[in-house]
């Protein structure tokens, strides 16, 4: 009887100890993944904006560079939390898609002249001609981030995961799935939640939505039918989904047909006025008591201290509405179209915004 016991306690205690060894290993491999990301991605984007800008490195103070590498550290350990709570499977930090990206690189660099050449003559309206203008709003016809075909190409649209990720540290995705624990703890039981994804881009974070919430019915929507193609593609194995390309100042949606709605990556690229058009209709579509969860840049009321940061932004990438974004916080925004503002939360460079339609 005793043997037995002490034979158990040993097998408890050896299945416990070799949990915590793996526990240990793969938060290893992550931060290790991660920051040898951040190096490389780093010494990359700070010689591209030196060809941008030469005199940039002098508008950056050291205390400035020092608060972004917090800031990222942090980001890295929320991740680490939210999936070894179950908030999202713990694969997702493990699936950074390198070998995808390495195919795209040769292409994203042989691109690199064209987008500095745009940058020093100020091309900003430089679109190919299946670019139909008018059937898209002024502010939406430019070469935003100075990149070739602005949002009218597939290959714009092949190389643009890539390009962001590159520009973040290789925290795209992370900042992304960040959006999925509020926007799971206002499902709560759901069985079959309905998510809009709007300005879907690409789909990455619809399918990493997906991976988390497998029995979930996930709708995109955007502007642009060449990410709207990509999208399918990356999105093959989500039966659940349905993809539109639709402007979402005037989305043609049923009033209260989705239990939440999410947006990444979208206000700063509108005007004043089409951010509170958006807003309005994300309220609109989501029923009573249901989210709108918000990831965009980080904005001078929440981080005055990366103000620097916030003012080289603009002046490296052609973003005509993005010092109007960063003094326009997005909490009076939401609250100003009929939301009710939840919480705020860091994001490294950029922050998350929860809001709910009151009932």
């Amino acid at each position: 009887m005793v043997a037995s016991v002490t034979e158990r306690a040993r097998g408890l205690f050896g299945e416990l100890g070799l949990e915590a060894l793996r526990r240990r290993w793969r938060r290893a491999r992550y931060r290790a993944q991660q920051r040898g990301l951040a190096a490389f991605c780093g010494t990359f984007i700070s010689l591209f904006h030196l060809a941008m800008e030469p005199g940039l490195g002098r508008r950056i103070s050291g205390r400035t560079l020092e608060l972004s590498q917090r800031r990222f550290a942090e980001l890295l350990e929320r991740d680490l939390e939210h999936a070894e709570r179950g908030e999202y499977p713990f694969e997702l930090l493990l699936q950074f898609p390198l070998r995808q990206y390495l195919r795209v690189a040769p292409a994203a660099l042989g691109d690199a002249p064209r987008v500095l050449w745009r940058r020093y003559h100020g091309q900003h309206d430089e679109l190919p001609q299946q670019a139909r203008r008018g059937e898209y709003p002024r502010y939406y016809l430019r070469t935003f981030h100075w990149q070739t075909d602005g949002w009218f190409s597939e290959r714009s649209a092949r190389l643009y995961d890539v390009g962001v990720e590159v520009l973040f540290l290789g925290t795209a995705d992370i900042m992304r799935r960040q959006l999925i624990p509020p926007l799971r703890a206002g499902l709560a039981g759901e069985a079959r939640p309905r998510i809009l994804d709007i300005a879907c881009g690409t789909g990455r974070f619809l399918l990493q939505l997906h991976r988390t919430l497998p029995a979930a019915k996930l709708y995109g929507l955007d502007l642009s039918p060449y990410y709207l193609q990509h999208a399918r593609r990356l999105l093959a194995e989500v039966p659940e989904l349905s993809l539109l390309a639709e402007n979402a100042e005037a989305m043609p949606l049923a009033g209260a047909s989705f239990d939440a709605a999410t947006s990444i990556f979208l206000f700063h690229e509108l005007p004043a006025q089409a951010r509170r058009n958006v807003a309005r209709e994300a309220l609109r579509v989501v029923r009573p008591g249901g989210r709108f969860v918000v990831c965009d840049s980080v904005q001078r009321n929440d981080a005055p201290e990366l103000s620097e940061m916030m003012e080289a932004f603009p002046v490296l990438y052609h973003e005509p509405y993005y010092k109007g974004y960063t003094q326009d916080p997005l909490e009076g925004m939401l609250a100003e179209c009929g939301f009710e503002v939840l919480e705020t939360r860091p994001n490294f460079l950029s922050k998350i915004v929860v809001a709910r339609r009151p009932d």
